[in-house]
């Protein structure tokens, strides 16, 4: 079942991997600043496109427990350490997100900081998803 509509104002071009904009009803589930280490706390990559997919999979988990999945997901803050990193894995951020994420876009905004508490974090992300009212 379909917990969100994306907003489009007409004439506006569709944006690439991510929504302008989302109405939705149903239960929400937050997510803290999940960053790219396994369940030991051990980072699995030291790049941000590494680190990236290993958020993914930690957000999933979260949403899991709470009975979400990708498709429940409206937005997302990503808190970068380098945006030129950013640009530069943006071939293997993409295919993680294809294979964990699907075609949900949600709405994302990417910020690059200074820093992030855990020292080797290359990122951290926000998650908050909705998911239907049983």
């Amino acid at each position: 079942m379909t917990t969100h509509r994306t907003l489009l104002p007409p004439g506006w071009p569709r944006p690439k991997g991510y929504s302008n904009g989302i109405s939705a009803r149903g239960r929400l589930l937050f997510t803290g600043g999940v960053v790219g280490w396994d369940e030991e706390e051990k980072f699995v990559s030291g790049d941000l496109a590494g680190q990236f997919r290993q958020v993914l999979v930690n957000t999933l988990a979260i949403l899991a427990e709470g009975g979400a999945g990708p498709e429940h997901v409206v937005r997302m803050t990503w808190y970068v350490t380098s945006v030129a990193d950013y640009r530069d894995g943006l071939a293997k951020i993409g295919a993680a997100w294809r294979e964990l994420m699907g075609k949900n876009f949600p709405t994302m905004a990417v910020v690059e900081v200074a820093a992030l508490v855990e020292p080797e974090a290359r990122i951290e992300i926000e998650t908050t998803a909705v998911v239907p009212e049983l």
